[in-house]
């Protein structure tokens, strides 16, 4: 992601953007697309999950790219609403596991960055 294009991009290509950066397992443009320390949270539960959060949010992705050269999520839907954009995604090569999964995650766009992040339960 280039910084003189953050702020004219649009809640809809930030998030496309981070995708597309988790596909090709690049750290650095794929947290570029976060605020710093970015809360995540469960939902329904409004828990924070500390183990995602923050501090947490670099290592946890720095050791699931390190560990899972196949991994890849398919984008199987996407709704936009103002700031918030919710993705339903196919994730599969979690550490050389071939099994799918299924993920939501709801995402609060500011003006150049992904501010929150909602993991459904």
């Amino acid at each position: 992601m280039t910084t003189d294009r953050k702020g004219a991009m649009s809640p809809e290509e930030i998030v496309a953007g981070q995708l597309a950066a988790y596909n090709r397992r690049d750290l650095e443009e794929f947290l570029g697309y976060y605020v710093e320390d970015v809360p995540v949270f469960g939902f329904p539960s409004g828990n924070e999950l500390a183990d995602r959060s923050g501090p947490a949010f670099r290592g946890r992705y720095e050791r699931l790219f390190a560990d899972s050269p196949g991994l890849h999520a398919e984008l199987l839907s996407r709704a936009v609403h103002g700031n918030v954009v919710i993705d339903h995604e196919r994730v599969s090569g979690f550490r050389d596991d071939d099994t799918a999964r299924f993920a939501v995650a709801i995402y609060q766009v500011g003006p150049e960055r992904i501010e929150k992040v909602w993991f459904v339960d």
